[in-house]
């Protein structure tokens, strides 16, 4: 099982200094590489709807892969003797991520789904370095051991569970500040707990009304974090606007819209986590939608769907469920709303019509219809299948 903890560092100011060196160069590197495979992209690919039926044929270029890629590394110490004061391992973790980037463009993910064209990255935006591999003893009390950065203070508000090993360590920098994220894997914790009561389960239903409803017709309010903190947003990115680009002012400004937006993110990630640790407090199995949210954040409710951060709160969730050994369960989200959780008869109602009311006599609120249709749909699960087995 892997999971992830993040603490907030306390650098001294050469060490911010030169970690701030190390994204800038990093970054640097990274559009470098880029480079490269762009360059070979467009040399050696060859439209078919473009080529005459004569034409000369160019030698090709070798791909610029992973492992060329990472040969380049000494020479560019030589070259560059400044790379030099970088962890070896944080550079070809650079190539890494190139290739990753790359390859979602040219072929897609595991699944199949292509990414765009990758951006160059400009240098407020290339804000992490990784390090693959970390010892298990690099915390020692409130200090961290960062291979050519030294001992740098950190706020350890919750301790490392035993057992479990620090496989990687990331440095961000954020709006406020420098944080590091602990990669950490446990091999002893199943994936579901043998134990597991199949007939402890719920089922969500997300809304933009209420943020979400179960199959027991409990409610929990939606927050609207974005919503509520709009004037203040809007009073900070008045004041960028009208600042000069380059000048220092603009520059704290845009500090300070940063810290506000960061605001809000972490209010709402508080929330997500509250949510569904109350959640899996009273249930063992919890179904919710399959929902397209990327699709649903192209619509006229987007900022409302962004604002209640359903795919943050679904991975929240399965997460948490998952270092619990408790189970979340993914049904099909077709006609959840408009099928009769009673009678299984299909009532057409349209978006703005909030109450379910069947000819069989069901009568209850939409969000509550669909919770209950969700919870039915998720009861033929192969992993509750075999749970019911096994009790009986």
């Amino acid at each position: 099982m892997r999971t992830a903890y993040q603490y907030k560092l306390r650098p001294t100011k050469q060490q911010a200094e030169e970690i701030d060196r190390w994204l800038s160069m990093l970054c640097a590197q990274y559009n470098y590489l880029l480079a490269s495979r762009f360059d070979w992209y467009e040399q050696n690919r060859c439209p078919l709807n473009a080529c005459p039926l004569v034409c000369h044929i160019p030698e090709l270029r070798e791909n610029p892969d992973y492992y060329s890629q990472k040969k380049t590394l000494p020479n560019l110490k030589k070259t560059h003797p400044h790379y030099g004061d970088i962890h070896s391992q944080v550079l070809q973790d650079v190539v890494k991520r190139v290739k990753v980037t790359f390859d979602r463009f040219l072929s897609g993910d595991s699944n199949g789904k292509r990414s765009g064209r990758p951006r160059f990255k400009s240098r407020d935006r290339y804000r992490t370095f990784t390090y693959p591999q970390m010892k298990d003893d690099c915390i020692k009390g409130s200090v961290i051991c960062l291979p050519k950065l030294g001992d740098i203070k950190l706020i350890l508000h919750r301790p490392i569970p035993d057992g479990f090993k620090v496989k990687t360590a990331s440095v961000t920098k954020k709006a406020d500040g420098y944080y590091v994220t602990l990669s950490l894997e446990d091999p002893t914790v199943p994936s579901v707990k043998p134990d597991i009561n199949p007939d402890s389960m719920t089922g969500i239903d997300l809304g933009l009304k209420e943020f979400l409803t179960t199959s027991t017709g409990e409610t929990v309010e939606i927050p609207q974090h974005y919503r509520k903190s709009q004037k203040r947003l809007r009073v900070i990115q008045k004041r960028v606007s009208r600042r000069k680009k380059g000048s220092k002012r603009r520059q704290k400004a845009v500090r300070q819209l940063g810290k506000q937006h960061k605001k809000v993110a972490d209010k709402r990630k508080d929330f997500h986590f509250k949510t569904a640790k109350q959640l899996l407090s009273k249930y063992d199995v919890v179904a919710h939608e399959d929902l397209n949210v990327k699709g649903l954040s192209k619509s006229r409710l987007a900022k409302s769907v962004h604002d209640a951060g359903w795919s943050s709160f679904l991975s929240i969730l399965s997460n948490k469920a998952e270092n619990a050994g408790l189970l979340v369960v993914a049904v099909n989200p077709k006609n959840t709303s408009q099928d009769c959780s009673s009678c299984g008869v299909k009532v057409p109602k349209k978006l703005h019509e909030r109450w379910h009311s069947c000819q069989c006599g069901c009568s209850l609120g939409r969000d509550h219809n669909a919770a209950i249709n969700i919870k039915n749909r998720a009861v033929g699960h192969s992993v509750l299948k075999a749970q019911r087995l096994r009790a009986q």
